[in-house]
């Protein structure tokens, strides 16, 4: 996608805001401007009338006679060169003096003004008609006068206006314009140093963003911070299972290079058979290290992802103990479960299950023939309980210190436990140590309680548990 400039856009956005906001103005103070002309030009009309009533007199026979004067008319005079038209009638119309034909406007009000637009001769005009009384001491005479002129200087004021108002809003939005380009260049160096804190750090920093910003750009660093969260966790990911990976294949793969070399050199049959007895066993070391690396990356990839809901533990313990059966059977060992019936707890019952069957692979290939091996669900105070003991040689205190030291991140395998043991064990106990973390739970491993054996305690907390 072609990139935009946010000081272009933000401009372009206030220019045609403004220019919109300028229009309705400027048809605003067009309207304002010809009712200011209009009302200069009646008030000067009302002089003009004024003037000429004031000089309508009665002659000795009792008759009306007007003297126009000369100001009258002046006063109607313009730059623009407006036309100048008048009438006095007398009573019942009787046309005194003036142009016969200019309409008089219509009114009934005595002693009153009445106005009106219109033509005369082709030219638009204003008019305005001023009825009057004199008296003659026996009776009063009533007439009209009426003056006009055309609108072209009451056009050219509100013509003159509305320049007036469009440049000071030109020169407005220019103004406006300039700050808004200083504004938004000032209020977007924030970004750019930003931009300049992140671009300056190497490829392995994903500490998070400090960088001096408003909180406006606030949500911005956060999301930034967030990624790099994320990137550090499937960085660290990667490193736990490479190196769980290096150092745990490492040893079989050795041993089956070391096996296949004897086979080659061997010409009894009977030390080829062993030879290609210990590769198999040591293949099968692998597939089963492999299997576990791949548990601890899809842990590492389910950290922090949410998800986790409720399930049925003591439902996911039996079925567990009961598909481990065969295999105690086998190595004869006494399986069993003890406990609830049901119990409650905000987990993945995927990995829970895989976390419990890690827990009773080490302890039916570890506790030695004729061990007993119990799974118990139970509760201590508000804390649900999910146990494995078992009574064979079990750990020193050492070991369990390093073995529920084993938690989420760390990119490196447990030591070997036993002397006696394969390196299968100390990668499963690292499983259930980093699936218990995934759910908020804890890894506890003590003594048996018959004071010999392992029992592994995975607790989960009293606010992921229901009864």
């Amino acid at each position: 996608m072609k990139p935009y400039s946010l000081r272009r856009r933000l401009l372009l956005w206030l220019l045609l805001a403004t220019m919109t906001l300028g229009l309705i103005a400027l048809a605003d103070t067009w309207r304002e401007a010809l009712r200011t002309a209009q009302g200069v030009s009646d008030r000067v009309l009302i002089g003009s009338a004024l003037a000429i009533a004031e000089r309508v007199t009665v002659d000795a026979s009792g008759g009306l006679e007007v003297d126009i004067p000369y100001s009258s008319l002046e006063m109607l005079t313009s730059t623009a060169q407006d036309k100048v038209f008048y009438r006095v009638d007398g009573p019942s119309g009787h046309f005194l003096t003036g142009y016969d034909d200019l309409p008089i406007v219509a009114g009934d009000v005595a002693d009153g003004v009445s106005f009106a637009d219109g033509t005369y001769g082709q030219v638009g005009i204003r008019s305005a008609t001023l009825r009057r009384e004199i008296s003659t001491g026996a009776r009063s005479i009533a007439f009209a006068v009426t003056v006009a002129e055309s609108t072209r200087a009451r056009a050219a004021l509100a013509r003159a206006i509305l320049w007036r108002s469009a440049a000071r809003l030109a020169v407005l939005i220019l103004g406006v314009s300039a700050l808004v380009w200083v504004a938004v260049t000032v209020a977007l160096r924030p970004l750019e140093r930003l931009g300049d804190v992140i671009a300056l750090r190497s490829p392995g920093d994903l500490r998070p963003v400090t960088a001096n910003t408003p909180e406006e750009v606030e949500p911005l660093v956060a999301a930034i911070n967030s990624f790099m969260a994320r990137l550090q966790t499937a960085l660290d990911a990667l490193r736990n299972f490479t190196g769980n990976a290096s150092h745990q294949l490492r040893t079989p793969l050795a041993v089956v290079r070391t096996q296949l070399a004897l086979m080659d050199r061997s010409t009894a049959a009977d030390s080829a058979a062993q030879a290609r007895d210990k590769a198999s066993v040591a293949l099968a070391r692998a597939e089963r290290v492999l299997a576990q690396l791949l548990v601890l990356a899809r842990v590492d990839a389910s950290s922090g992802a949410g998800v986790l809901q409720p399930v049925d533990v003591a439902a996911i313990a039996k079925d567990v103990t009961v598909e481990m059966v065969p295999f105690a059977l086998q190595a004869d060992i006494d399986l069993g479960f003890d406990g609830l019936d049901s119990a409650m707890a905000a987990a993945d019952p995927v990995l829970l299950a895989e976390l419990l069957n890690n827990l009773l692979s080490n302890a039916v290939s570890y506790a030695g023939k004729g061990a007993v091996v119990t799974v118990r669900v139970l509760r201590s105070k508000d804390q649900l309980v999910l146990e494995v003991e078992d009574d064979g040689p079990g750990l020193s205190p050492r070991q369990r210190e390093i073995a529920e030291g084993a938690g989420v991140g760390k990119a490196r395998p447990l030591p070997t436990l036993q002397a006696n043991q394969t390196s299968g064990m100390g990668l499963g106990l690292a499983i259930a140590s980093e699936i218990s973390a995934l759910f908020g739970a804890h890894l506890q491993l003590e003594q048996g309680r018959s004071g010999r054996g392992l029992r592994a305690r995975i607790v989960f907390p009293a606010a992921a548990t229901a009864a």
